[in-house]
């Protein structure tokens, strides 16, 4: 969406500022031993009580409201149907999105349960926060959506991350997806003009491996072919004439 008025703005921000607080607890959930279900549960509580709405829960069938996505895959495995139950050093991903006052916000964040399993576990969910800022960065208008995917994948490479190429980041704030698709991959100034007021939801997916994906037999999660373990960030930011502001932020 293009946000035209200081009251979609405003509802905006204050659906990010929510949405924030939101993942940050499930994060700080997120230990050994504590199930998909669990933190499903904890999400819809949330949510409830600010009178707001889980955005992905029904949306195109998807049948949770929060995504749970660990090692190996790396988006769209729904939280209270997939049975994880964590354990010690998973790479875990959690993808939150609401609707506030009739707009949507989309927000993940990748942490690591307990004692890191590795130094590249360390590295890859660092790298994809380093490229989800790089990526926001590019976010300006003038620019385009190719600079933003040139930004991620140009990091990517440097730190020899796969990256999915069939999964990409979006438009938002009437509808969960809209356009224009954020690619992280692209050449300088292809693809679409970013423009002042523009919503569009920056997430960069990496994996120790080749980035190559496969949809598993639930219909929904994505995993890495190689069974290399994955990562996943993603901010919901405005376009503004003094630069990118993020607003899934506290």
């Amino acid at each position: 969406m293009i946000a035209r008025t200081q009251e979609e703005i405003e509802i905006l921000r204050e659906g990010g500022r929510r949405l924030a607080r939101h993942v940050r607890m499930l994060s700080e959930m997120v230990k050994p031993g504590v199930t998909g279900e669990e933190l499903e549960a904890k999400a819809r509580e949330m949510v409830e009580a600010d009178g707001d709405i889980m955005a992905f829960h029904g949306y195109g069938k998807f049948p949770s409201g929060l995504c749970l996505s660990v090692n190996d895959v790396i988006v769209h495995s729904p939280a209270g149907q997939n049975g994880a139950v964590i354990q010690d050093g998973d790479v875990v991903c959690l993808d939150f999105g609401i609707k506030h006052k009739g707009l949507y916000t989309d927000h993940a964040v990748t942490v690591i349960a307990g004692e890191p399993q590795s130094k590249d576990d360390v590295r890859l969910v660092r790298g994809v926060f380093e490229a989800l800022a790089l990526g926001i960065a590019a976010a300006r208008v003038g620019n385009t959506t190719g600079d933003i995917g040139y930004a991620v994948e140009r990091y990517a490479k440097k730190e020899g991350f796969g990256y999915p190429k069939n999964l990409s980041g979006h438009g938002v704030g009437k509808k969960v997806h809209e356009e224009p698709h954020v690619p992280n991959f692209g050449a300088p100034k292809s693809g679409e003009k970013l423009v002042e007021g523009l919503v569009i939801a920056i997430e960069p997916m990496f994996t120790l491996g080749s980035g190559e994906l496969y949809v598993d037999k639930d219909g929904h999660s994505y995993r890495t072919k190689d069974g290399s373990r994955s990562a996943h960030a993603e901010h919901t930011v405005i376009v503004t004439k003094d630069g990118p502001e993020i607003i899934t932020k506290e």
